[in-house]
């Protein structure tokens, strides 16, 4: 399985960028997605989360400034970020949970990452 993450990159305060992830290989099903982000000299932080069903979860630190959305038959999870703050400077990671055909069970997958940079 490989996690296939794009969308980053440098933007103004105030800006917005559309992060993309997609899954792909021999799935057999996908539950949570989600989205970590790392910044320079911190740990990697929980940003916003959505289930097959659609719940979601966010970091309060993005409440209403972002929005996690999924396709589920696409193995494909999005992330509208609007509002950008210097703050939000950080590699962002996609995270899935899946089952394969190779083993039927569930596990977690990550994608390599997408560096956005918000300038003040």
């Amino acid at each position: 399985v490989q996690l296939q993450a794009s969308g980053g990159g440098l933007v103004q305060a105030g800006g917005s960028l559309r992060l993309s992830c997609a899954a792909s290989g021999s799935i057999v099903n996908a539950g949570a997605m989600g989205w970590y982000r790392q910044a320079p000299g911190k740990q990697r932080e929980l940003v916003a989360s959505i289930t097959s069903g659609g719940s979601t979860n966010y970091a309060d630190s993005v409440k209403g400034r972002f929005t996690i959305s999924g396709d589920n038959a696409k193995y494909t999870v999005y992330l509208q970020m609007n509002s950008l703050k210097p703050e939000d400077t950080a590699v962002y990671y996609c995270n899935a949970q899946i089952v394969t055909v190779a083993f039927l069970a569930w596990n977690t997958y990550w994608g390599q990452g997408t560096l956005v940079t918000v300038s003040s």
